[in-house]
């Protein structure tokens, strides 16, 4: 007869087994709507940065849910991105509206000699 301690570990084993599988809803998302393998070319920065680009009044809770981060995580890009004045916060009523400066040099080394309104150009106009 089994022990009470390996009845629980056979127990969980089995729900474990029977458990499905699940995608995280801020996974990123390949076109087709499948996961992509929990990676992008461009950076949560890049994201945020080319949303505000292409909706300045945009709230962030939106931002996030659009990015598949959290609101918090969208408020400390934002923050850096303002600290290296990529982008300009303009307050209009109760709201927020961002200027994006796209005479700013991409930040590598290696895409440097670019400015991001290559990249704006490229994804939200292109």
């Amino acid at each position: 007869m089994r022990s009470l301690r390996e009845r629980r570990r056979v127990s969980i084993l089995r729900v474990a087994a029977r458990a499905k599988p699940t995608v995280s809803k801020a996974s990123p998302r390949a076109a087709d709507g499948k996961a992509s393998g929990g990676w992008t070319f461009l950076s949560n920065h890049a994201h945020v940065l080319l949303l505000l680009a292409k909706e300045p009044e945009i709230r962030l809770r939106d931002v996030a849910e659009r990015v598949g981060i959290t609101e918090r995580a969208v408020q400390r890009i934002v923050a850096d991105l303002e600290q290296s004045r990529y982008i300009e916060r303009v307050r209009t009523g109760r709201r927020n509206r961002y200027k994006v400066h796209p005479e700013m040099p991409l930040r590598h080394p290696i895409e440097a000699h670019r400015r991001i309104a290559s990249l704006i150009h490229l994804v939200v106009e292109g």
